[in-house]
């Protein structure tokens, strides 16, 4: 009896030393942000004043008369028997519209004060709406369809990369898109009805506008010396150097003739 009672409080004794030792935890990381230095930015430099660059953009002579394609199937009913090419949109005295105006990037275009507007393509009438407009790379393009047809919103590159191809059967409805990240040109097409086609220019900033049906622009820029570029599918580039001061507005003004269509 007194053996029994003397192996078992051996045993007991010895229990602590026979388990496996649990090895000491590391301390808890932080929580995100919690206790550790913020990581090192490059902010965008900030403006010390902003000025105002505004113009209109002409072409001088008689204009050609708009390409006319002509329509097919139910579509007639919604937009007519046919559709006028928008390549070349010219108003009273030579107003030219779709004119991307653009600053030209330099390693001191600062942070713009205002967000840029959501860019919107819209389908009315069997076109696209406007035929080019100008966006952040990388922005969310809306894409509406404002007829009570069915169209589709490819983009794709001119090596024939596709970004994104949207069906679009539902009249009023609006999907987006995330347009390319590198700056460019992203052309648009419909496989449904080949003539419409419009063009998306982009930008790593958010220094452009384009002309109104008055040929007009107007857009705010940090005060110093800026390269302003003027683009038009169908005319040569153009670009014009302004100084630009605080409080100032610099006009911008660009007479294209039409011998120098393409």
């Amino acid at each position: 009896m007194l053996r029994a009672i003397f192996l078992g409080s051996l045993v007991l004794a010895l229990a602590p030393a026979c388990r496996e030792s649990t090895p000491p935890q590391p301390p808890a990381a932080p929580a995100s942000g919690a206790g550790l230095p913020a990581p090192a930015v490059n902010p965008a430099p900030t403006a010390t004043g902003w000025g105002t660059l505004e113009g209109r953009i002409r072409l001088a002579g008689t204009p050609p008369k708009p390409a006319r394609q002509p329509t097919i199937g139910t579509v007639v009913s919604v937009c007519g028997e046919e559709t006028e090419d928008r390549s070349l949109v010219v108003g009273g005295e030579g107003a030219l519209a779709h004119v991307v105006v653009s600053v030209k990037e330099g390693a001191t275009l600062s942070a713009p004060r205002a967000a840029t507007p959501e860019p919107v393509l819209d389908q009315k009438r069997c076109v696209y709406d406007p035929p080019v407009m100008a966006a952040r790379a990388g922005a969310t393009l809306a894409l509406r369809n404002s007829d009570p047809l069915v169209h589709n919103v490819r983009a794709a590159s001119g090596t024939n990369r596709s970004f994104f191809n949207v069906a679009m059967p539902l009249e009023g409805m609006t999907v987006r898109r995330q347009l390319p990240a590198t700056p460019g040109d992203v052309p648009i097409r419909c496989d449904v009805h080949p003539w419409m086609r419009s063009l998306v220019k982009t930008f790593d900033h958010a220094y452009f506008a384009t002309t109104d049906a008055e040929g007009r622009f107007r857009l705010e820029v940090p005060e110093g010396t800026h390269t302003v570029v003027l683009w038009h599918e169908r005319l040569p580039e153009v670009a014009h150097t302004v100084n630009v001061k605080a409080g100032e507005t610099v006009q911008v003004e660009q007479t294209w003739n039409v011998a120098d269509l393409k």
